[in-house]
């Protein structure tokens, strides 16, 4: 079946019962398996629905296209970033150097994890990555770092700090998913993050003694 069009990428509508929530969790683990499986050139709203037992009919009333899903899996992929970062970055009884080798360490563990799903997704970017939903689920990733930074550099230009959280969040997330495609041991991956680790504290260190 052809896929259909259209602009939007979010969800047509809520699940408000039960019922609703057991068919769209249904639909999205099937989209995973199917983005896993096949990537995201092969990914189509037929497919999921195949996987998943229901009709394309079903599917529709809640995803508009194949775009609105792989966007919910993304955003929900942003989301649990989001909320690591903050779970780790906001506990300000550790100073901020623990807590950024805590983020590191979590981090990585976390893509390696989840190495074949975000591979895919990151296929499938070019397909929502400009959309101000897409925008709006990343600037609040965007806003933790920032705050983090106001903490660890107070004395910092702004600029000097926007500069370093940008450089530590990019390097994160690019040496994350070059690293991840590999399968890794436990002892690599904490080797390699405690390396990581170790190069954005000195870096913070150095700005910090400016």
């Amino acid at each position: 079946m052809a896929e259909r069009r259209s602009r939007s990428i979010s969800s047509r509508k809520q699940p408000q019962q039960a019922r609703s929530n057991e068919l769209v969790a249904a639909i999205l683990d099937a989209a995973v398996q199917v983005l896993t499986k096949e990537g995201a050139q092969r990914f189509t709203t037929a497919r999921v629905a195949e996987r998943a037992g229901v009709s394309v009919g079903s599917l529709y009333q809640y995803f508009p296209n194949k775009t609105a899903i792989l966007f919910r899996l993304q955003s929900d992929e942003w989301r649990r970033t989001s909320e690591l970062l903050r779970g780790i970055l906001e506990e300000r009884a550790k100073p901020p150097p623990v807590r950024l080798r805590a983020l590191v360490h979590a981090f990585i563990l976390s893509e390696c994890e989840e190495a074949a799903i975000r591979g895919a997704l990151s296929d499938a970017a070019p397909l929502y990555r400009d959309a101000p939903e897409a925008q709006d689920a990343r600037a609040a990733g965007a806003g933790i770092i920032a705050a983090f930074m106001r903490e660890a550099l107070p004395k910092a230009p702004g600029a000097t700090r926007a500069l370093a959280g940008e450089l530590i969040k990019t390097t994160l997330s690019e040496v994350g998913k070059r690293f991840s495609e590999t399968p890794r041991s436990e002892a690599e991956i904490a080797r390699h993050a405690e390396g990581l680790a170790d190069m954005f504290c000195a870096y913070l260190g150095e700005l910090a003694r400016r």
